[in-house]
C-alpha cells in the first residue's frame, strides 16, 4: 500500500499508472505543469477554452496510460461554432503538443455539446500502419463525459474520468475494472468494487486535484484499496514538425504551385509551426530539390 509519504520523483509533467488491487480497478493520474504552460503560452486562450484545451491535453496523455502502442494518440474537437479547432496529442514517448482555434465570443460555460456541428475524435497514428479513428459522441458536455461515453459504446468497458486545468496546470484521472475472463471485471468476488471506487473519487474536488500531490492524492482517495503504484513516466512538451514533415506537405502543393508561392513571395516560402513556432524557410534551390525527390511530379493541388 502507498505510504503517505512523498517519493523523490517529479510533482509535474509525470504519468503515474498505478492499481487498486483490492478492488480490482487500474488507473493513470497524470499532472502536467511546464509542458501545459508551453502549449497554453503559444495563444492568448480566453479562460474557458484554456481550461479545456488544458483538460484534452491531460485527457490525451491519460488515454496512453493503459494501451501499448507507437506512434500518437490525439483527441480532436470540430465545430460550426466560435470554438472551431481543439487538437490535444500525447505521443509513446510522452510528448506533448496541442492547439485551439476559436471565433468571436465564447460561451460561458464552454459546454461542447451545445455547439453546432460539434464532433470529437480520438486518432492513433502509427508512422508506418496508418491511423485508427473513432468518433466520439458529444451527448455529453465535457471532455472527460465524453470519453467516458466512448468507453461504454466502444470498448464495453466503463471508465470513470476526472480533468481539471487552470493557467498553471492540468490534471487527468482515470480509472477502469480489470477485464477477467469473458470481459468480467476481475473482481467478482467483490460486487460492489467499482461502485465503491466510484463513490470514493466522486468527492475528488477540481481544486484538489490541483494542489495535491499525486501520490498523496491517491493515498488519500484510496489507502483502504491497497495501492500498486507503477514506475512513473516523465512527460513533456515536445513537438513532431520537421523539415522533412514540411518539404513533403510542400510537395503536394506541386510544382506550380510552389513556383507561384515563390514569384509572390521574394523567393522564399516560410513555414512557421503553430505548435512550436519552428521556423522552416525553402528558397528555389529547396524547392527544385523537393520537386526532383518526387518522381511523380504531381501538378496538383493542397489537398
Amino acid at each position: 500500500m502507498i505510504e503517505p509519504i512523498v517519493q523523490q520523483v517529479p510533482v509535474n509533467d509525470v504519468l503515474h499508472r498505478f492499481m487498486l488491487e483490492r478492488a480490482g480497478v487500474r488507473g493513470v493520474l497524470v499532472r502536467l505543469g511546464e509542458s501545459w504552460r508551453e502549449i497554453s503560452s503559444r495563444a492568448d486562450y480566453p479562460d474557458q477554452l484554456r481550461d479545456l484545451l488544458g483538460q484534452s491535453m491531460a485527457a490525451s496523455a491519460l488515454l496512453t496510460g493503459n494501451i501499448k502502442f507507437e506512434g500518437s494518440l490525439s483527441l480532436e474537437f470540430r465545430s460550426d461554432g466560435p470554438l472551431r479547432l481543439m487538437f490535444a496529442e500525447c505521443t509513446d514517448k510522452g510528448r506533448l503538443r496541442g492547439i485551439a482555434r476559436w471565433e468571436g465570443d465564447l460561451p460561458t460555460p464552454l459546454d461542447l455539446k451545445d455547439l453546432p456541428a460539434a464532433m470529437m475524435a480520438i486518432t492513433i497514428g502509427h508512422p508506418e500502419r496508418g491511423r485508427y479513428q473513432g468518433v466520439v459522441d458529444l451527448d455529453a458536455g465535457s471532455v472527460a463525459d465524453a470519453i467516458e461515453g466512448y468507453f461504454e459504446r466502444s470498448e464495453q468497458l466503463p471508465a470513470r474520468i476526472l480533468l481539471a486545468a487552470d493557467g498553471d496546470q492540468a490534471v487527468g484521472l482515470m480509472l477502469q475494472p480489470i477485464p477477467g475472463e469473458g470481459g468480467h471485471s476481475a473482481a467478482e468476488d467483490d460486487a460492489d468494487a467499482w461502485d465503491r471506487v466510484r463513490a470514493l473519487t466522486a468527492t475528488l474536488e477540481s481544486s484538489e486535484m490541483l494542489g495535491t500531490h499525486p501520490e498523496e492524492l491517491l493515498y488519500r482517495l484510496y489507502h483502504e484499496e491497497t495501492v500498486r503504484l507503477y514506475e512513473p513516466r516523465e512527460v513533456a512538451f515536445g513537438c513532431t514538425c520537421s523539415r522533412e514533415r514540411v518539404g513533403t506537405m510542400l510537395r503536394s502543393l506541386g510544382r506550380q504551385e510552389i513556383e507561384s508561392t515563390l514569384d509572390q513571395r521574394e523567393g522564399e516560402i516560410e513555414v512557421v509551426c503553430e505548435f512550436c513556432a519552428a521556423r522552416y524557410v525553402f528558397d528555389r534551390v529547396d524547392a527544385e530539390v523537393l520537386l526532383s525527390a518526387d518522381p511523380s511530379e504531381n501538378p496538383g493541388t493542397l489537398q
